[in-house]
């Protein structure tokens, strides 16, 4: 057989639109996506966050218009994130009935009941020293007493009507404790989407600015993963699987595709990767100065997620995007 005789299979597939949509084997959908929204306590605030285009702080008196843009663009799941009016040592805000995500959580259910509401529980952007969790004298993060003060914001989170939790301080134990509180308070149908694998990224820097959340003093790579390191990925999600975790989350997602692949193979519960807002802040850059058409390089890195393997993507492109996409339906 000659040269100019080979099967040609894969072009002769790519010839027609049509064609290419029938055999495509990944495809994004609207479906997929969870909108991040911030929210402050500042009532009458829409403040741009610099480094991320597109994003804003939202008081509960704006956000409303917010909300509606991202359910008009087909986008049915938002993640909460919140600004609080003061800081502590514990980040006793995130538990407390009035705090800024229990009372965000209300309003969004309230007013638009088909709307997915997942809340953060964390505590970087409740403490006066950024970080996630209980401090001892030395400036290290304490395990359990961090694990009782989870508990209370996941059990708040809950009675206020989130739908869904999500842990994102990369504490030992945190699914077990919060599983247990969950049940004990009456939620056992709120489901838990554990940030089980974790890294300590340097392309968190944009939402730090969003939430004021950078540590005072140190950082968070005794607790945060090392970026130089896949097997303790599996480690990590074996434990939340273990302890009851309903859907695990890689986060960063663009440079750790590998790390989204190896945890989808291995369990048999969804995968959520979120592409965080280093991420987004580079395409808008580069968008923003004409160098690449900043929706296709979303789309494609969305997409790619996917492949790797993630069910749900959580990106602040979500609802830029989600007029251009299809529905489940």
């Amino acid at each position: 057989m000659s040269l100019f005789d080979q099967p040609r299979r894969p072009r002769r597939l790519r010839n027609s639109a049509l064609l290419r949509a029938s055999v495509r084997q990944n495809v994004l959908f609207q479906n997929d996506l969870i909108m991040p929204v911030f929210l402050t306590h500042v009532d009458g605030t829409k403040r741009e966050i610099p480094s991320m285009p597109g994003i804003f702080n939202h008081g509960l008196d704006t956000v409303p218009a917010e909300i509606d843009a991202i359910l008009e663009a087909g986008i049915d799941k938002v993640i909460l994130f919140g600004v609080p009016e003061h800081k502590d040592a514990e980040g006793s805000d995130t538990w407390h009935d009035d705090g800024i995500i229990q009372r965000g959580v209300r309003l969004l259910k309230e007013r638009w009941p088909e709307l997915y509401v997942i809340t953060d529980v964390c505590f970087c952007e409740y403490t006066s020293h950024g970080h996630c969790g209980v401090l001892d004298e030395h400036g290290a993060l304490l395990n359990d007493p961090t694990l009782v003060n989870l508990q209370r914001q996941a059990v708040s989170h809950a009675s206020a009507g989130a739908d869904m939790v999500a842990p994102s301080g990369m504490i030992d134990g945190m699914i077990g404790a919060m599983r247990a509180a969950l049940d004990e308070a009456g939620h056992e149908t709120t489901p838990i989407m554990s940030y089980a694998v974790k890294y300590a990224s340097a392309f968190y820097g944009p939402f730090r600015d969003a939430v004021d959340s950078a540590p005072t003093s140190g950082d968070r790579k005794t607790y945060q993963m090392d970026p130089a390191n896949s097997r303790d990925a599996l480690v990590e999600a074996e434990l939340d699987y273990e302890q009851g975790a309903d859907i695990l989350m890689v986060k960063p997602a663009l440079s750790y595709m590998d790390v989204i692949r190896a945890v989808a193979e291995r369990f048999d519960v969804p995968i959520a990767a979120y592409n965080v807002s280093g991420e987004y802040a580079m395409v808008k850059a580069a968008a923003q100065r004409g160098w690449i058409d900043g929706d296709a390089v979303a789309r494609e890195l969305l997409v790619s997620m996917k492949r790797a393997g993630a069910d749900l993507i959580l990106s602040y492109h979500a609802r830029d995007l989600g007029p251009s996409l299809p529905n489940k339906g």
